[in-house]
């Protein structure tokens, strides 16, 4: 795209690698109102399964399904605060990957390793719950979760999510940039780091309980990381809050990673002056590092990176650098080569 600046100079706009056409992409008002659609089709009596198919809603099932979703939908004390508007700025050059996959495959080794953890997962009780931050800040304080959301502006963001098992989804979050919180934390000239951690209850949370693994889960990235506009506090999927199965009531997202470092449900933010220890890196440091970049070219020691399988669909399809984020944050790493970055 060309113009022109007010000097009279021109300007050229050249796309990101990973925006699409806009004639591809679902309607920004179409996606948005989906839950505003559901809700006026309860009210005005449209029930029937042949009511829904006329609105192209058909696979929702019967009104008592519909009304048992939306009083999930609405159990949450943020729900008011969804659908947020779409950033135009992050969208995708595929489809968005359908919701009961997204919800429904699942990584969360402390409700167990199986990837169908959805039950299990929700005898996590999500309210109340604090968030913490500490370390090397101006004045260490705890947050009640929705004291913190009241703080932020929430928006929606269409993001790749690549897990280092080789198999990826497109997902649209809900949430708020961490630099957000960086800036509430107001961090310190000693903060090199941020280290933020997982909740630690093995009351609720069987996984806990297998004295192998490191808990509490430990993730960490550079302050240059962490304030980078990829990186994004996750409250809600699908314009509607997160389920705990996908880490509510707060998770991580950098999709120029590999997903075991979007920590999930998290309790604590500490700004540290050295790299924190992940859980990954204590357990297996041979094959996880701090870094977990995505590179199509580094393979993990027990598989290739190469290609990767997209939830929904069959084949596979190429791995692409930093998950297609490479502009973004490529300077991140200039000076590090010398560094295992990747894994």
């Amino acid at each position: 795209m060309v113009g022109w600046d007010k000097g009279g100079s021109m300007l050229i706009k050249r796309k990101r690698g990973w925006e699409m056409p806009e004639r591809e992409a679902t309607p920004e008002a179409l996606f948005l109102n989906r839950r505003n659609l559901l809700k006026g089709a309860v009210a005005g009596g449209l029930v029937a399964a042949g009511g829904l198919g006329a609105l192209g809603l058909g696979a929702f099932g019967g009104g008592k399904a519909m009304s048992a979703a939306l009083a999930a939908d609405t159990s949450d004390p943020s729900a008011s605060l969804y659908p947020a508007k779409q950033n135009p700025a992050f969208t995708l050059d595929r489809p968005v990957t359908a919701e009961k996959l997204a919800t429904g495959y699942n990584n969360f080794y402390e409700f167990g390793t199986d990837k169908d953890i959805v039950d299990a997962s929700h005898a996590l009780k999500i309210r109340p719950w604090t968030v913490k931050i500490d370390g090397l800040v101006e004045q260490e304080q705890t947050l009640a979760i929705d004291d913190l959301f009241r703080q932020v502006q929430f928006e929606e963001r269409l993001y790749r999510h690549r897990c280092v098992e080789a198999w990826s989804m497109a997902v649209p979050w809900t949430g708020f940039p961490l630099k957000a919180l960086v800036d509430l934390a107001k961090p310190t000239s000693g903060a090199k780091y941020l280290r933020m951690e997982t909740f630690k209850d093995s009351s609720v949370a069987p996984g806990q309980r297998q004295f192998w693994y490191p808990w509490p889960y430990v993730e960490g990235l550079t302050m240059a990381e962490a304030t980078n506009e990829l990186a994004f506090l996750v409250t809600g999927i699908y314009g509607k809050p997160l389920p705990t199965q996908n880490g509510a009531p707060l998770r991580l997202a950098i999709p120029w990673k590999y997903g075991f470092k979007s920590v999930k449900s998290i309790v604590r933010f500490s700004f540290t002056a050295e790299p924190p220890k992940t859980m990954w890196q204590s357990l297996q440091p041979e094959e996880y590092g701090f870094w977990a970049n995505v590179n199509p070219d580094v393979p993990h020691p027990r598989w290739s990176q190469a290609t990767e399988r997209f939830l929904g669909q069959p084949g596979r399809r190429p791995t692409l650098l930093f998950n297609g984020y490479a502009e973004q944050v490529a300077d991140l790493y200039k000076g590090l080569e010398g560094e295992k970055l990747y894994m």
